[in-house]
C-alpha cells in the first residue's frame, strides 16, 4: 500500500515538472515573441507609394527636436495600432529631408503646411524650415497655409506660403517676445534657506531667480538688446512674405483692441483686413479649392494628397548611412543642460558625448566632426571635460565644425570656443559667457522646527560644506576663489579659440548674451547658416568633394539607453517636478534649471549656465 502512494506522489510529481516546464518555455517564448515585436516596432518603417500630381501635407506635430528622446517600445507598438507611430515630436531633419526632397519630385504639384498640431519650437528651427519652403516655392510650386488658428510660432511658419488661410472662427495670436521668470527669493527666506551664490560677471543672471523677485536692472538691458534684435528679424520676415512695412506688425500687436474694434470684435475678419491672412475658408471649402488646385484623391475622398509621415517613408533619411568605402564627417547632436556624469533625456550627459567624440576619433574614415548645439551650458566642470575631448580630435588634423541651434550659451559656448569653424543662426543666443556656484544649506529651516546640528572635526572644513549646517567662510572663500578662476579659464578658451586679446573678450563676456547676428560681429562665430552650411564647411576644412554624413549615436543599443534613463531621470525629476508641478513657459525654464542645482554629483557645483528662454520664446 505504501508502494502504491509513493508511486502516484511520483506521477504527480512528473505531471507537475512538466507543467512548470512548459509554463516556463511558454513564457520564454512570449518574452522572445515580445522582443521580437519590439525590435520590429522600432524598426518598422511602411513605405507609401506617391501619387502623381499630389498635394504634399506638411504638419508637424507636437515639440520640434534636433534628436528624438527614446521612447517606451511599448508605446511604439500601440501607437502603430493605431493608424501611426506615437507623437509628441517631430524631428527637424525628417522635416527638412521631407520639403528638400519634394520640391524635386516631379509627382508633387503643391505643399499644404498645417500648422495645427505644432505646440513647440524655437525660432531659428521655423526658420530653418521657412528657408526650405521658400526653396521649394523656388521651383515654381504653390505652398498653401492652413490652420483653425495660429499661435505666434504657426503663424510665423504659415507665414512663408504663398497663401495663408484661417477657420472663419479662428485668430492669429502675436504678442511680441519677452523674457519672464519666476522669482523666489521670499518664498526661501520664507523656508530659511540659506542660499550662497557666487558668480562673476554683471550680466550673469543665471541664479538671480533664487537671490532677487525682480529682473536686475543689467538683465534688463541685456535682454532688451537681443529680444529687440530678434523680435526685427522676426517682423522683417513676415512683413517680407506678406508685403507689407514692419511697423504694420508692430502697430497691430500695440495696438490690439483698435483693430479688433474695427473689424467688430471678429478676430478672423481683423486678420484679414490687416492682411494677416489671405482670406477665411471652413474645412470643407478648404478642401473644395485643394480639390480644385491639385484634382481629387483616386477614391474621391477630397484632393489628391500624401502625408508627411507617408511621404517621410519613401526617403532614405539624411546622416544615416553612408557608403563603406566613403569619406565621413561624423555629426553629433548635442541638445539640453550639460550634466557631470549621467543625465536625463533632456539634457547632455557628459559621459555619453564623450563616448560619442571618441567613436568618432576611433573612426579613421571619418574626416572632420560637426558638433551640432542647442544648449544653454550647465555644469562648467562637464563642459571643460567635453571640450578637452574635442581638442583630441582636432590634434589628429581633423576639423570641428560647430553648428548652433537656437541656443549655445556659457558652458554650450566654453564647448564651441575652440572650434574650427562656428556656424550659427541669425537668431541663435550664444556668448554669456560667465560662471557662477550655487550651494543651498538649511540650518535655519532645521531650527526653525526644532533640529540642530552639531559635532566635532579634526579641521575647520569639516562639516563646513554639510547640507544641513551653515557654510563655513572657508569654504565659500574657496568657492568664490574656485568660480573666479573658472571665469578666467573661460576668458582664456575663449581667446585662444576665438583668436582675441583677454581685454577684447572681457568687454563682450561677463555673461551678456548676443543673438547671432551681433554675434558674428563680435568674432563670437564664424559665419551665418544652417546645420547643412555647417556640414559644407567641414567638407571644404577637411578638402572633401564627396562625403557621407553620419549620426554618431550615444553608445549601448537604444533599449539599454532607454531603460538607463529612464531609472535616471525617476530619481532625479521626483524634487524638480515636486518643486514646478505645472507646465508653464516659466515653470518648464525653473524646473530644467533645479534639476541641474539637485543634481549633486557634480565635483564643483559650478556652473555655466544661461538662463534665457529656447524654445519658449516663441510660444
Amino acid at each position: 500500500m505504501k508502494k502504491f502512494f509513493i508511486l502516484i506522489a511520483v506521477f504527480f510529481r512528473w505531471i507537475w515538472k512538466v507543467l512548470t516546464t512548459g509554463l516556463t518555455v511558454l513564457g520564454s517564448l512570449l518574452t522572445l515573441g515580445l522582443v521580437f515585436l519590439l525590435i520590429s516596432a522600432l524598426f518598422y518603417h511602411p513605405v507609401s507609394e506617391v501619387p502623381v500630381d499630389a498635394a504634399l501635407i506638411v504638419r508637424p506635430e507636437g515639440k520640434i527636436v534636433e534628436k528624438k528622446s527614446l521612447i517606451d517600445p511599448l508605446g511604439r507598438i500601440f501607437g502603430l495600432m493605431v493608424d501611426g507611430p506615437m507623437q509628441g515630436e517631430t524631428l527637424l531633419q525628417d522635416i527638412l529631408d521631407t520639403i528638400n526632397s519634394a520640391a524635386i519630385d516631379d509627382r508633387i504639384q503643391a505643399m499644404v503646411l498645417d500648422t495645427s498640431a505644432l505646440e513647440q519650437a524655437s525660432f531659428n528651427q521655423l526658420r530653418t524650415i521657412g528657408l526650405a519652403i521658400e526653396r521649394f516655392r523656388d521651383t515654381g510650386k504653390i505652398v498653401i497655409a492652413r490652420g483653425p488658428s495660429y499661435s505666434q510660432a504657426q503663424y510665423y511658419l504659415a507665414s512663408w506660403a504663398d497663401e495663408v488661410y484661417l477657420n472663419p472662427m479662428g485668430s492669429v495670436e502675436l504678442r511680441g517676445f519677452g523674457v519672464f521668470r519666476l522669482y523666489m527669493r521670499d518664498l526661501l527666506d520664507r523656508l530659511r534657506v540659506s542660499l550662497h551664490i557666487f558668480k562673476v560677471g554683471s550680466y550673469k543672471s543665471a541664479v538671480e531667480p533664487f537671490i532677487r523677485n525682480d529682473m536686475s536692472p543689467e538683465a534688463r538691458e541685456a535682454n532688451r538688446f537681443w529680444l529687440a534684435n530678434i523680435w526685427n528679424q522676426f517682423t522683417s520676415d513676415i512683413a517680407s512674405h506678406r508685403k507689407f512695412g514692419p511697423v504694420h506688425l508692430d502697430d497691430i500687436v500695440n495696438h490690439l483692441p483698435d483693430y479688433l474694434q474695427s473689424a467688430g470684435g471678429d478676430s478672423a475678419k481683423m486678420a484679414v483686413d490687416t492682411g494677416l491672412v489671405d482670406g477665411l475658408k471652413t474645412e470643407e471649402e478648404l478642401e473644395q479649392y485643394l480639390r480644385d488646385l491639385v484634382g481629387p484623391a483616386e477614391d474621391g475622398s477630397g484632393f489628391r494628397r500624401i502625408s508627411f509621415r507617408e511621404y517621410l517613408s519613401t526617403l532614405a533619411p539624411s546622416y544615416t548611412r553612408a557608403e563603406s568605402d566613403q569619406d565621413r564627417i561624423a555629426l553629433i547632436i548635442a541638445q539640453g543642460s550639460i550634466v557631470y556624469g549621467n543625465g536625463t533625456p533632456d539634457q547632455i550627459s557628459a559621459d555619453d558625448l564623450i563616448a560619442q567624440i571618441r567613436s568618432a576619433h576611433r573612426d579613421r574614415s571619418v574626416r572632420a566632426l560637426v558638433l551640432r548645439i542647442d544648449s544653454g551650458g550647465g555644469s562648467a566642470f562637464a563642459s571643460e571635460l567635453i571640450r578637452q575631448e574635442l581638442q583630441r580630435f582636432q590634434d589628429t588634423g581633423r576639423p570641428l565644425v560647430v553648428s548652433m541651434g537656437s541656443m549655445a550659451a556659457s558652458g554650450a559656448y566654453w564647448l564651441a570656443a575652440g572650434a574650427d569653424h562656428i556656424v550659427a543662426s541669425p537668431v541663435t543666443l550664444t556668448g554669456s559667457i560667465g560662471v557662477f556656484g550655487a550651494m543651498a544649506t538649511l540650518e535655519n529651516s532645521l531650527e526653525r522646527i526644532g533640529v540642530h546640528s552639531d559635532g566635532t572635526g579634526t579641521t575647520r572644513l569639516a562639516g563646513g560644506a554639510n547640507l544641513v549646517r551653515p557654510l563655513a567662510p572657508e569654504v565659500a572663500r574657496s568657492i568664490q576663489l574656485g568660480v573666479e578662476h573658472t571665469y578666467s579659464r573661460f576668458l582664456d578658451i575663449v581667446g585662444q579659440g576665438r583668436g582675441m586679446e583677454p581685454d577684447e573678450v572681457e568687454k563682450i563676456a561677463e555673461g551678456r548674451v548676443w543673438d547671432g547676428k551681433t554675434a558674428l560681429e563680435l568674432n563670437l562665430v564664424d559665419s551665418l547658416g544652417t546645420l547643412s552650411d555647417a556640414m559644407d564647411q567641414a567638407a571644404r576644412l577637411a578638402e572633401l568633394t564627396e562625403y557621407s554624413g553620419v549620426y554618431v549615436q550615444p553608445p549601448g543599443t537604444s533599449l539599454q539607453r532607454l531603460l538607463q534613463r529612464f531609472g535616471r531621470q525617476t530619481s532625479l525629476l521626483g524634487s524638480a517636478a515636486a518643486i514646478f508641478p505645472t507646465s508653464t513657459g516659466e515653470t518648464r525654464s525653473a524646473r530644467s534649471h533645479m534639476e541641474l542645482l539637485l543634481n549633486r554629483k557634480d565635483p564643483r557645483a559650478i556652473y555655466a549656465l544661461c538662463l534665457v528662454p529656447g524654445q519658449e520664446l516663441m510660444n
